[in-house]
């Protein structure tokens, strides 16, 4: 089956207002695709699909919490059919230990990184299955296929969404949709690893300290675009994606 022309076809992608979601938004319409970029911030989707219309390109701006359903079920009622979903909310909160982790940061970053992504995937599938060549996409991490310490309620949820991608591929096999992981190792972006210490800037420096080239949001976008465009027939199941500095989770070089 040869796949409808980008062009003709809407990608949706959550967490558009910054990093890799920005990013990967800004090469799916390079790729040719009509993106609609959601976020709950949505002064930042709104200057990006701004940015992306001056570039020629078509962009749609939408607020959206995915761990809201009625909103996210309101959403859905606007499409018959999408090509793409990329699932790229999500985050992580803290750095402690499981004897001190907060809950209530645990359940944030499950309720962002899993069910926010069941959320805007179950919404989303029925279109997805009609478009007859669908891709949905699960931005999750090396944390979700390997553990480090201070980081349990992060590999947890991470690990969830890795399972719901793997689950969800075997439960719709047959039906014209595929279903593409994307694992992220260390980028370095403006927000993840501050938002993770809560705005301490010295912390979120740490976590690159002397590590020559950490991934770019633009390095992930563009793997998530090289999957999204293959042939109609070819699946990338899972793809993790490190700098060369990163041998593992627990194993950086790092120049100090």
């Amino acid at each position: 089956m040869t796949a409808p022309a980008a062009k003709s076809r809407i990608a949706v992608v959550t967490g558009a207002s910054s990093g890799i979601g920005a990013a990967t938004a800004r090469q799916l319409a390079a790729a040719g695709y009509r993106v609609v970029l959601t976020a709950r911030r949505k002064d930042r989707i709104e200057a990006l699909v701004e940015e992306l219309e001056a570039a020629g390109h078509q962009a749609t701006a939408y607020a959206l919490d995915v761990t809201d359903r009625a909103a996210v079920d309101e959403f859905a009622t606007a499409f018959k059919t999408i090509g793409v979903l990329v699932n790229n909310a999500g985050g992580a909160l803290g750095a402690d230990p499981v004897a001190t982790g907060d809950p209530a940061d645990w359940r944030q970053m499950y309720e962002t990184n899993v069910l926010g992504t069941l959320n805007v995937t179950q919404a989303l599938l029925p279109a997805l299955t009609a478009s007859g060549d669908g891709t949905v996409v699960v931005v999750s991490s090396t944390a979700g296929h390997g553990t480090y310490e201070g980081g349990a309620g992060y590999v947890a949820a991470k690990h969830g969404a890795h399972v719901l991608a793997e689950t969800l591929r075997l439960e719709i096999v047959g039906t014209p949709v595929r279903v593409i992981e994307i694992a992220p190792g260390m980028v370095r972006t403006d927000e993840f690893a501050l938002t993770r210490f809560g705005g301490d800037e010295e912390k979120a420096a740490n976590v690159y300290a002397g590590v020559a080239e950490p991934l770019t949001a633009d390095d992930v976008a563009d793997t998530i675009t090289w999957a999204v465009t293959r042939p109609s027939h070819v699946n990338i199941d899972l793809m993790v994606i490190r700098p060369r500095a990163q041998a593992s989770n627990t194993k950086v070089h790092r120049e100090l």
